[in-house]
């Protein structure tokens, strides 16, 4: 059965990425509504900055459910644009544990799970899911 549950279809090593990216999608959709919140309750320095930082993280939480539900599709395309995310956010919690507003349980929250969606991605059974099919 190449270690996939019956009936399932999907081993589950690409289900738990496809889950790690959504949780990704869903924890940036929280941030967008957190920042719109912010920008209509409080008056920041830069209308044109928080506007433009809440519409980066919208397009942000839309790709990353596209790549979530493209995980589950098994496209070949999803390799590149996981790595392309993942590292982001590896560079994001690199930058959270250093500076003078340091916040090294942030950049914990966000190492973690770019790492282990890293190594998922790069294990047998979800290299093959996402093969491209002639």
């Amino acid at each position: 059965m190449n270690d996939v549950r019956r009936g399932s279809g999907r081993h589950p090593f690409v289900v738990a990425l496809a889950v790690l990216i959504f949780a990704q999608c869903a924890l940036l959709a929280a941030a967008t509504g957190y920042l719109v919140i912010e920008l209509i309750i409080d008056t920041p320095d830069s209308y044109a900055s928080a506007v433009a930082l809440a519409v980066l993280t919208t397009i942000a939480a839309v790709w990353l459910a596209i790549i979530g539900v493209n995980v589950l599709r098994g496209s070949p395309w999803v390799r590149g644009a996981t790595i392309v995310v993942q590292v982001l956010q590896i560079a994001v919690a690199i930058g959270a544990f250093q500076g003078s507003f340091a916040r090294p349980d942030l950049g914990w929250l966000l190492l973690i799970p770019a790492v282990a969606a890293l190594v998922l991605l790069f294990t047998s059974p979800v290299l093959a899911a996402t093969v491209r099919r002639p």
